[in-house]
Formats: structure tokens, C-alpha cells, sequence
């Protein structure tokens, strides 16, 4: 639930063709002596920032803008900044290895289990079945209603071929409000076909998930419990989980069964069991809470195309609260990172902050739920990689994370595909690692400038005024609409880069230096 600008895909290069089949120890240390140099010949400039829903991004592309520039003119011709590689003299251990896929599968394809039906279970799902790869998708909530903002840019919409009607809300217009309920409005720059979407996460997974099914996934409504590890190349996962598919889909009680596959995915969240099957490590992560609220059908009206996002030390000390339409609800709600325990005063302080516009509302449910900081420190082993919540792909700041998930999913996808020869072949780590490398190229900067930017203005209720402030520059709001909606820097020129970084840093001056605070302004 965030703004975003992206770079454009990476197109591999071949540094040196092996003559024969290396040894799988061998490939795995040529692949990971490649990688920082492809990573130099490959580094693309000029896509990276994201920032929350309601544009705190555009403030954080300042201090991304310097590196931009130099890539400007090639992203103009559609064409990524390439990094000269350092001179030192190339070796077989430093080159870049492309080798064929692994052995050949015979009377089958490649059978590959998605632990997690989520965006990005489900988007891995339906790309590998579409390929002809075996494919099985496990998700035991099949109703499920993660806490999330539920915002989707719009290129989202056509990227994943979304039906317009998935969509509750279009929202275009975006309230900024202050720690003094200073209220900026944003979205004026939006076109009459431009909007935010505004998607309950039931209805979305539900979707995608059928999707995939009719594609040729095999759905298993079953929870997973572990699996077995190959103890020699050539060997299955083996797969334990309980199926619950008994009396049409309602078993309270599951049937222990095992699956047998080559490739593991796991979709399966922030609190992913197959993250701690391969040892994935552990990653520092938030909590998110949120209500879903009945509110008069007067007070519904306020928030037909209208978003809210709050800031301040009484709704979080280091993120944001909202509150977003949904078909005929809005959901309200926070995070924190820093004081997880405290999330119900926080709760209660969105509650308070915004009593005037949700006053007479009826809870009918509540949501809580873990959201990821950052990438684990491993999201691949053997044959088992981590996509989306469970690799830890969302963004800081913003809090930005259903694309992301679908997004990083079908990369992956993409990528099995590919090695495995249309499913063809058995593939391996230095397989997998190809997307890791992928995606840490793509999406890498983005998640650096959103860490920043956090620590930026989200530490002080004066930093958070200045945010607010920065959010009534036309230009902030352009770049960043722009920016999330598409997914690509859009829009920004030197001038306005130099304008808005001399402002930031005189809002930042005075706000931090203002000795007696604005008053609580009161909400209209």
C-alpha cells in the first residue's frame, strides 16, 4: 500500500559459454562469483523510489535524483544506464557461466509445489501451469483477509489482466493529515482515467487462485506442515501437509498427506514455514491492525473516491495510519515496527484522530498481522525460493506490498520456466539465484531510498510536518502519482529535483527549530 517507481526489466549478458556440464558444486561457485559482476554491467540508474500511499515517495526521490540524472537520457530511449566493469583482468572464476538446464525429465514435467495462496502464490501458480508445468498451489485460507491497506496501482490492473469490477474503490484524492491534523489534499494532477485502486485482499487472492486452478494448477485446500530435503541431486522434496478438502471443503479436521515435487516455492507470508525449513533467517518486521468499520451512509459519501493517511507520535511512532474506502466499509488501521506492543493505543489513537469523520461506525471485523522489513538473508536453497511476504519484498515507508508479491512471483515463475526448458529439465540453486539477482538489480534501490526516507521523516511529529508540508508541491504530487501508478520514473526534471531538495531542507529547518508547536487544528 505504497507509491513506487520501478526500473525496467534486466536483459542477461553471456561473459563465457562452458564447453561441457559442470559439476553441481562447480556451477553454484561460478554463478555467485558472477554475481557482482554482473550486478556492474547491469546496474540500472533512475528507478528507485517508492513512497506511501499518499506520496511521502516524491520527497524521497531528492536524494535518489543525483543518481537519476545520469541515466536520464537512456531511460528516455527506453534503454537501462550500463556501469563500465571494473579493468582487472576477466578469469574463468569471475566469468559468467551460462550452462544448459539439468537433466532431462523423462514420461514427465517439472513438478513444482507454491506453498501460499496469496498475490504472490498464486501469480507463481498460474504463470508455471500456463507453461505446462506441473504445478501445486497449497493454501489453507481460502478466505482469506490479510490486514492490508489493499491498494493496487493502476498498471497493475492491466499487467496481471485484473477484471475493472475486482476493484471496490477508485479513489482520486489522497488527505494528507499532520500530527496538528494539518490537511493537505493530493491527486490534482490525476487525469480523469487515472486512479488508485481500492481492493479487499479476500476477493483479490480468491481470484487470482481461481485463476490459476483454471489454468491447470492443482489447488490443495490443505495446511502445510514441513518437508523432507533431498539428500542427493536427483532426489524430491517430499511435502507433509494436512488436507482439508473432506465434506466438499469443509474438513475441520485435515488428512495427513505428503507430495513429492522438485521445486519448492514459498508464498506462505511473514511467518513462512518454509522459510524456516531451508533456514531462511529471520528479518525485523511490523505489525499491522485494522478495523473494518460500518460507517452512516453520509459519512460513507466523504469516502467514495477519498483515502486518508495520519501521521503522528499518537497513531504510530514510525509508519502511518489510514483510512481507505471498500465496497461499503472502510478499513482503518496501523502499524508499528518499533513498539509493537503499543499497536492497541495506536489503534486507538486513528480512532481518536479521526472520531469526526467515522463517528457511529460498527467494527465488523478486526485484523492483525505481521508485514516484513526487509529481504530475509537467504531466499534460496537447493531447489526452494522464497517469493513475496515470505522473501520479505515490502516496502518501508509506504508498507507497499501486493504488487510486489504478485510481481516478484511471476519473475520467479518466469525464471523456472526458463532453466527448466518449459519444464523439461530438473534445475537447481544457481538456477533459482538467477531471479534473486534479477529482482535484487530491479528492485533493489527502491527498497534503499524507502529506508531512508522512513528514517527521514517518520522519527519526530516536527519531521512529520514537514512531510505533510512537502506533500503541497504540485511537483511532489506529479512525479509520484506518476511514479506509482506506473511503475516508472515519470515526469521529474533537474530543476524541479534542485526546487524540491531546497524546500525539504527548509521545511525540515523549520519545523525542527520551531520552539512553540502549531496547535490541534480541528478535522472539518
Amino acid at each position: 500500500m505504497g507509491l513506487t517507481v520501478s526500473a525496467s526489466a534486466l536483459s542477461p549478458a553471456t561473459a563465457f559459454v562452458a564447453p561441457t556440464e559442470p559439476s553441481p558444486a562447480l556451477r553454484r561457485a561460478q554463478v555467485g562469483a558472477a554475481a557482482p559482476a554482473e550486478r556492474a554491467q547491469h546496474v540500472e540508474r533512475g528507478a528507485s523510489c517508492t513512497a506511501p500511499l499518499a506520496v511521502g515517495v516524491a520527497a524521497g526521490l531528492v536524494g535518489a535524483a543525483a543518481s537519476r540524472r545520469s541515466g536520464r537520457s537512456a531511460l528516455a530511449k527506453g534503454q537501462g544506464v550500463t556501469v563500465r566493469p571494473h579493468t582487472t583482468p576477466r578469469t574463468l572464476a569471475s566469468a559468467r557461466v551460462v550452462v544448459c538446464a539439468g537433466a532431462p525429465l523423462e514420461g514427465r514435467k517439472l513438478r513444482v509445489a507454491v506453498v501460499g495462496g496469496g498475490p504472490a502464490g498464486a501469480s507463481t501458480a498460474d504463470a508455471l501451469a500456463q507453461a505446462g508445468v506441473e504445478t501445486y498451489l497449497i493454501e489453507r485460507k481460502l478466505d482469506n483477509c490479510k490486514p492490508c491497506g489493499g491498494a493496487i496501482p493502476l498498471c497493475m490492473i492491466d499487467e496481471f489482466d485484473l477484471p475493472k469490477d475486482i476493484v471496490d474503490r477508485q479513489v482520486r484524492k489522497m488527505t494528507m493529515i499532520s500530527p496538528t491534523n494539518k490537511e493537505v489534499q493530493i491527486g490534482q494532477t490525476l487525469k480523469d482515467d487515472e486512479f488508485i485502486g481500492m481492493v479487499r485482499r479476500e476477493v483479490l487472492d480468491d481470484y487470482m487462485r481461481q485463476r490459476a486452478k483454471k489454468n491447470g494448477a492443482t489447488l490443495i485446500n490443505g495446511l502445510f506442515m514441513g518437508m523432507t530435503m533431498p539428500q542427493q541431486k536427483g532426489e524430491s522434496y517430499v511435502l507433509t501437509y494436512n488436507d482439508y478438502e473432506g465434506e466438499d471443503g469443509n474438513a475441520r479436521k485435515g488428512e495427513k498427506k505428503t507430495l513429492e515435487v522438485d521445486v519448492v516455492v514459498g508464498a506462505d507470508g511473514a511467518n513462512s514455514r518454509v522459510a524456516k525449513e531451508i533456514g531462511a533467517g529471520d528479518y525485523e518486521y511490523a505489525i499491522a491492525f485494522q478495523e473494518r468499520m460500518k460507517i452512516p451512509e453520509n459519512k460513507m459519501d466523504y469516502y467514495k473516491d477519498r483515502a486518508e493517511m495520519y501521521v503522528g507520535e499518537d497513531v504510530s511512532p514510525d509508519f502511518y495510519a489510514w483510512v481507505f474506502p471498500k465496497c461499503d466499509h472502510v478499513a482503518v488501521g496501523t502499524g508499528t515496527v518499533i513498539d509493537k506492543k503499543g499497536i492497541q493505543r495506536y489503534q486507538q489513537g486513528i480512532r481518536d484522530r479521526a472520531a469526526v469523520r467515522i463517528e457511529g461506525g460498527e467494527i465488523i471485523r478486526v485484523e492483525a498481522h505481521p508485514i516484513p522489513e526487509h529481504p530475509r538473508p537467504w531466499r534460496v536453497k537447493d531447489g526452494a525460493i522464497l517469493v513475496g511476504d515470505a522473501a520479505g519484498y515490502v516496502t518501508k515507508c509506504s508498507g507497499e506490498g501486493i504488487y510486489f508479491a504478485a510481481k516478484s512471483g511471476r519473475m520467479c515463475a518466469a525464471t523456472i520456466v526458463k532453466n527448466s526448458e518449459q519444464g523439461t529439465r530438473l534445475i537447481d540453486e544457481a538456477d533459482l539465484m538467477e531471479h534473486i539477482r534479477e529482482w535484487d538489480a530491479k528492485y533493489g534501490p527502491t527498497y534503499l531510498v524507502l529506508d531512508l526516507l522512513q528514517k527521514v521523516f517518520y522519527t519526530s511529529d516536527a519531521a512529520r510536518e514537514s512531510f505533510v508540508e512537502l506533500c503541497e508541491e504540485e511537483y511532489v504530487q506529479k512525479v509520484t502519482f506518476d511514479s506509482y501508478l506506473y511503475k516508472t520514473v515519470q515526469g521529474n526534471d533537474p530543476v524541479g529535483d534542485m526546487k524540491l531538495g531546497w524546500k525539504t531542507l527548509s521545511s525540515l529547518y523549520k519545523f525542527n527549530n520551531q520552539k512553540t508547536p502549531d496547535p490541534m487544528r480541528t478535522l472539518a
